[in-house]
Formats: C-alpha cells, structure tokens, sequence
C-alpha cells in the first residue's frame, strides 16, 4: 500500500463535539489527529476558545485565537443557536449519523436537557457519549463547581509531592496542564470503546471525572502508600536541591534521586569528598546542607557546559524551556518537533507521538466559525443503526501485550491496558527488577522486600509477572517466542537497550508480522538527546512545563508527576489507533511515543502564545489567567504534623461567582467596591482582595470555608493531603478505590481508572500486582516447556522469584 494512499486509523470515524474548554477539545483533537471526523457545534457567537488568549491579547473580532486555532485544526465548524428549533434538529441529526459525542458542561447545546449525556444516549444508543466534568454525572457533588486549580486542591496533588518551600505557601502546577491531561484520558476511553465494540453500532456512556484525571496525574499512588506502608509519601515541602539552578546564562534541572547520582554530582562540582561526609543522612538532607556551595557552582557556569558534565556523568539534565527559548533548543530543531500552524502561521507542537506505516492526518487549518453548516443543513445525514452486546464486558479483551517496561510512564501505559481486559505480560529480570520495586524504602532485610512496594503494587494489577534473563541467550530466544504470540510489544528503556538486543521493528516484524511495536524513550529515538536519562523532572522541564510552576521571585518547581503518566496515556492513544489501523488492514505498526513529545503537546500554550503575539507566559504562585481572584489562604487549625499549614483554594471565574462570593462572607464594603466587579478590575487589585480574602480565611476552619463558599456557588477546596483521598465522598460514590489483597502485604486500596462506563465492569481490578516471577512457569509452559525445562532455567539463573542482587 503507498503511502499517499494510507488512510489514517479513524477514517470514517465521526465524532460531534458538544463540549467547551480545553479537555474536550483536546480530546478532540487526537481524534481528529487520528483521522476522526470531527464536527464541532459552537453558538452564534463562537466557542469562547475562539476569543481565549492566556497573555491577555486582545483577539480582533471575526479572528481566532491561537490556541483555539491549533486545538480545532482540522475539526469542522456547524454553529446551532439552542433557541431554534430547526438548529437543534439539525445537532440531533448529526448524532444520529455520528459515531460519538463529546460532552461537556458549559456547552449552550449540551446545556438543554434534551441534550445531556444520559439524554443523548437513550436517544441514540449506538453513540459513544463522552461526558467530562469535574466530579462525574453522579454523586454528591455531581452539581458542585469546580476549576483546574481547585481540582488540583482536592486531589491533593498541590502538595502530594512535597513541592515548594515550607515557609510559603505550596503551588500548583501552572498552564492548565490538568485539561489537557482530562482530554488524554477522554480520548484513551474513546478509542478503547471503540476498539471493544468492533464499530459494530453499540454505543455506550462513558463518565469520566477530572478530579480522577488529576489524582492519577498528579499524585503518585498515596492511598496504597500509606496504607501498605503506615506513612505518607511525603510530610513536608522540601526544595529540590539542585533542581533547576540558576547559571550564568540561563536555568538548568539537574536531579540527583539516587545515590550514584549523588556522588557523580559530588565529583562533577568538584567535591568527592562530599561523598563520604553525612552518610547516615539521606541524599536529600545532604545536599539541602550543601546547598549554597552546589549553586554557587552552578552560577560559574553556562547552561551548556554544565548539561555537557551532567550529561556525561549520566546525571538526568536538561535546559528548561519556555515560550522564547524553546524553539532554538536543538533536540527540537533536529527532530522537528515543532511545526508551523496552516492558518495561523505560529508555532506550535507536532504530534505527540509517530506511527508507521499507520499515518496520522497531517496538520490542517482550523474552521472558520459556521463555516461547514450549510455543508450538514443540506447533507443527507443517515441513521446508524444500534447492536447490542453483553454488558459488563471489558472492550480490550483479547488483546494480548508484553510489556517491557519500568518505573512510571509505561507501566500506566500497560496497566490501563489491563484494566480494560487486555492479558498484560510485565517482564522483569532477577537482576533488574521493575524500578517501581525498589523505592519504597523497605530495608533488604526485611522478608521478601521486593514484593512491598505501593507503587508497584497499585500500577500492575491484573498482570502477569514474568522473569527472563535478557542478557542471556536463552532469556532472549524466550522472549522472541513470547513476542510470537502477542499482538503489542510496549518497553521504555533508553534506545540503545532495544537496539543492543537487535529488537528494532524489522526484527520483531520477522517474529510476528502484525505486531504492534509501541517505543516510549524520553526524547525520542534520535536527535542530540536521545539517550540521555529521562525522569519526569527533566521531561517537564525540556518541554515548558516547569516553567510555569512556582512564584515569580525565585527559579520555578519541578511538577515533579506529570511528565510519567502523561506520557503513558499518550501512548494509549497510539497503541490504540496503530490496533485499529493493523485490525483493518493487517499490518503491523511501529509508533515512537517520545515523554517529551507528549509534554510538549500538553506545554503547547507557551510556544503558541510567544510564536503567535510574542508573549512570554510567566510563573504567578497561585494565581492564573482563568480566575480572578485565584490563591490558595490558610485556613485555621493545625494539620496532621501539628503544624499550621492548613490551606484553602478559591478560584472566582464569573462575575456571578464573584458576586456570590461578596454574599457569601457577608458583603463587607470592601468587596462590593464597583472597581472589582469585573474581571479586569479583580485582576488589577488581586492583591487587595488577597489580603482580606486571608484575613476572612483565617478566622475560619477549611471545612466551614467550604461549606459557605460551595454552597453559594463558589468553586472552592481544601487543600488535601493526597493520602486522605479515601475521604472524599464523591471518590467513595464512584467507587474509584477498589480493595485488592496481596499474599505479601495484605488488603489495601488502589485507585482504578478515571470513568465510568455504561457497559461495565463493574470492578476493574481482578487480581494483585504479580509477585516477582508469579508466573513464570504458567507462561513458560504455554511455550511448550516442560517442567523439568522451567527448572533447568531457574537453576541457571534465567528465570527467578527474587532479586539477584
């Protein structure tokens, strides 16, 4: 097949985007990406992304704005005023040819109760209606408002990773990465319907929960932390030391999370002697004391000389990015990662991860508003007709996956696959078991200490645990008999890992023609950077996301969470699309999902706003360009350490918000100054409204601020500690922790995915995360292995139950 003639996975697909804001139409966009016919119905006067622009730039009328343009670039445009009957025909017409529907409060149609996702899809049940909301369609704060920086509270995830500095207030991560990463998760729960029902017409309702997206985005695991472990995963806010520095010419990250990484630091500055001072304190507190002299190195030097050193001492690294700067770094430049925008001209990301022979549709201009609606008036729109199929089944049954992978970003990858019915093999090596094993700080004395582990624990449910020795001959002649009988191969090594087993996708092709091969380096598989160390720090940082985090007075935070599992949701979406690309044509499908291209997807505003007007975004603490005013107050009361570090978020996005805030705490003059009934006016005097707004906060505990602010209207939360997640009565009405036993560790809970599906299941984890070569000899017999064979094998050291190390 020629490539020009290579349709893209979702050709015939099409998708009606009810929805208004940034996940919905993210989530829409990778459809559209993935050659899904896209139909956005907007009212008269426009989607407001249309007029949206994060700097403030005043956007002419009867223009768009930039990030509008890159969000709905190859979507069409049918404007539907909800007062006409006729137009909403029309909007009912289209979901009746249409495949799915995304749905999001805040959408004018979607408001009218004829058009709620429920609604929708009695009325149409062959559709795939995606909802996206805050908290869910159900449930006790079903109706609650809420914003990306409240959620953010109420996840726990502002201070789940100890992020800041104890003496201020902690910080949320900036640039409404959150929507984007609501959008990923939507778009993954969308393809995974779609794939389970064959496009056989049935549709079914899909409910996905923001605060879900941000607790499995922003936190790592707490619940199963503290449950497994007796203590939280962090209890204080600590600056990562050295994080990103200042040097002579700009901002470095460099982390040194491990030992090794701390005494190859220790000797790159100058100071091995340092390696062997302090060694009964951990590698935190020995660098926090070393703190001054490790700046001061840094401040000697360029960020190029000092990410050369790093670089060669292995030490992960990289420049952090913004607006202005990111387009001249040369990893990018060589890999082209970024792209010109067809109509607008800017700058903006390429697409987060590549695939062939399957084709991702090429970038193309957005519509202009109403442009296709005369197209859909006139267009004889035809019915599909509804299938029925059992309820309660998982859409990726049959599927079988190895899954090569370690620590954060392909483990979420694989296990989202898992809970959605696929057989997941996860394989590990006595000698280098899955990393995710080892952090947990259980001592090596203990019995089985490698089984203890939460993070592993919560991220390898319903899989299955194989041990091969990839060093040896005959782990690798097993794995390329495993690989004969699996439809994905999923890893996440460093490049060279792969290629020193000559497993590229050639080989891998020879074993088993119609495989799909999903690589998830950090940055990529070329280019300058390709095979330099990628945590999620360095890939925040690369791609702009840090940049964005913190207060305006000292270097930004590193998110510290995001970079993993939004690259492992990305990859979802291309081992997706490359399935149903390989499902109708037979092929086989190689995809590269690069960390940091999928950060730079969800980092896209920057470039896009700096290319577009020339405006570089900043870092503001608390505050953001949705909601004025927007911070976090402390609260009365002392926290679970005993220390008064109790906060409150409140994000005020409406004049009506605003005004219901003003009665809320009992009109006090202040408030009802004329000069702030508007957002530009909040805007210019944030600071005077911060300082009474504390002043009320204060005199209060959070539970009774929220209790006056939410019921007025306002969207408000506590800022929680992540492992008191369990506590919130919406998580417990959806079910999103599940208990799972564990022959090691006993019961404890684990959080699930973030919808909820009409179809079902009805629980999505059906057994504990394997112990280390669980099954081993389970595996190895369906090769055809006799038991004496499987004995011989662990007797030489190529399989195993526990670490040899």
């Amino acid at each position: 097949m020629a490539e020009s003639t290579v349709e893209p996975p979702l050709a015939g697909y099409t998708v009606v985007d009810l929805s208004t804001g940034i996940a919905g139409a993210y989530c829409t966009k990778l459809l559209a990406d993935g050659g899904a016919d896209v139909i956005k119905v907007e009212p008269p006067e426009g989607d407001p992304l249309r007029s949206w622009s994060a700097s403030g730039t005043v956007i002419a009328p009867g223009s768009d704005g930039a990030l509008f343009t890159f969000l709905a670039g190859s979507k069409r445009s049918v404007v539907a005023d909800r007062r006409i009957d006729d137009d909403m025909d029309l909007v009912d017409r289209l979901l009746a040819a249409a495949n799915a529907v995304v749905w999001s409060g805040g959408s004018e149609v979607g408001e009218r109760p004829d058009f709620a996702p429920a609604t929708m899809h009695r009325r149409h049940p062959h559709l795939t209606v995606m909802s996206i909301t805050p908290f869910g369609l159900h449930g006790p704060w079903r109706d609650r408002p809420a914003s990306e920086f409240t959620l953010q509270a109420w996840s726990g995830g502002i201070v789940g990773l100890g992020r800041g500095q104890a003496d201020r207030a902690p910080v949320f991560v900036g640039g409404q990465a959150g929507e984007y990463l609501a959008g990923v998760y939507a778009s993954a729960a969308m393809l995974a319907s779609r794939y389970g029902h064959n496009g056989d017409g049935q549709g079914e309702l899909l409910d996905l929960s923001m605060l879900e997206t941000q607790i499995l985005s922003l936190t790592y695991y707490p619940v199963t932390y503290f449950e497994m472990l007796g203590r939280p995963w962090r209890d204080a806010r600590r600056v990562t030391v050295p994080g990103v520095a200042r040097a002579k010419d700009g901002l470095v990250d460099v982390g040194c999370g491990t030992a090794q990484q701390w005494f190859d630091l220790c000797a790159m500055i100058g100071h091995p002697e340092w390696i062997d001072e302090d060694s009964s304190l951990t590698i935190t507190e020995r660098a926090t004391i070393k703190a001054d002299e490790i700046y001061a190195w840094f401040e000697s030097n360029t960020v190029d000389e000092i990410r050369d050193l790093a670089t060669a001492f292995r030490i992960p690294n990289a420049p952090v990015a913004n607006g202005a700067n990111i387009a001249s770094l040369d990893h990018f430049r060589e890999r082209g990662s970024l792209v010109r925008n067809p109509g607008g001209g800017f700058q903006q990301p390429g697409h987060p991860y590549r695939m062939t022979p399957a084709r991702l549709r090429p970038p193309q201009r957005a519509p202009r508003l109403g442009e296709h609606t005369e197209r859909y008036r006139t267009a004889e729109l035809v019915p599909r007709p509804t299938a029925t199929g059992p309820a309660n089944r998982l859409p990726l049954d049959g599927v079988r996956v190895l899954d090569m992978t370690t620590f954060w970003a392909g483990p979420c990858c694989t296990h989202f696959l898992a809970m959605l019915g696929a057989e997941v093999i996860h394989v590990e090596s006595t000698r280098r078991p899955d990393g995710t094993r080892l952090i947990a700080g259980v001592p090596v004395t203990e019995d089985q200490w490698w089984e203890k582990s939460p993070i592993f624990a919560a991220l390898n449910t319903n899989k299955k645990g194989l041990t091969l020795d990839l060093q040896s001959p005959r782990g690798r002649e097993l794995l390329r008999r495993l690989i004969a009988t699996c439809d994905v191969l999923v890893e996440n090594f460093t490049p060279r890992v792969l290629d020193q087993m000559g497993l590229d996708f050639a080989a891998v092709q020879a074993i088993k023609p119609d495989v799909v091969l999903v690589r998830m380096p950090g940055f990529g598989l070329d280019g300058p950077w390709r095979d330099n160390p990628a945590f999620a720090y360095v890939i925040e940082a690369a791609s702009g996301l840090t940049w964005l985090t913190g207060y305006a007075d000292r270097t930004p935070y590193d998110p510290y969470s995001i970079g993993d599992p939004n690259a492992g949701m990305h990859a979802v979406n291309a081992l997706l699309l490359a399935l149903e690309h390989r499902r109708r044509t037979g092929q086989g499908v190689f995809v590269e999902a690069a960390m940091v291209d999928a950060a730079l997807s969800i980092a896209a505003e920057q470039i896009i706003e700096y290319s577009a007007y020339g405006t570089l975004l900043e870092r503001a603490g608390n505050r953001g360009p949705t909601a004025a005013p927007q911070n976090l107050y402390r609260s009365a009361g002392i926290d679970e350490f005993g220390r008064t570090d109790c906060w409150v978020a409140i994000a005020v996005s409406t004049d009506e918000q605003w005004r219901a805030l003003c009665a809320a705490i009992g009109s006090p003059s202040w408030a009802t100054d004329p000069k702030l009934a508007t957002a530009t006016g909040r805007t210019e005097h944030h600071d005077a409204i911060d300082e009474r707004l504390a002043a009320w906060c204060a005199r209060r505990g959070g539970e009774q601020i929220v209790a006056t602010l939410w019921d007025a209207g306002v969207p408000v939360a506590k800022v929680m500690q992540p492992h008191r997640q369990t506590e919130l009565e919406q998580l417990a009405f959806r079910g999103f922790f599940e208990e799972v036993d564990h022959p090691v560790n006993g019961p404890a809970r684990l959080s699930t995915v973030p919808m909820r599906m009409s179809t079902g299941p009805s629980k999505f984890h059906t057994r504990h995360a394997p112990l280390l070569g669980q099954h081993n000899d389970e595996l190895l017999a369906t090769l055809g292995l006799s038991a004496s064979e499987i004995a011989d094998l662990e007797a030489e050291g190529v399989i195993g139950r526990a670490p040899a190390m």
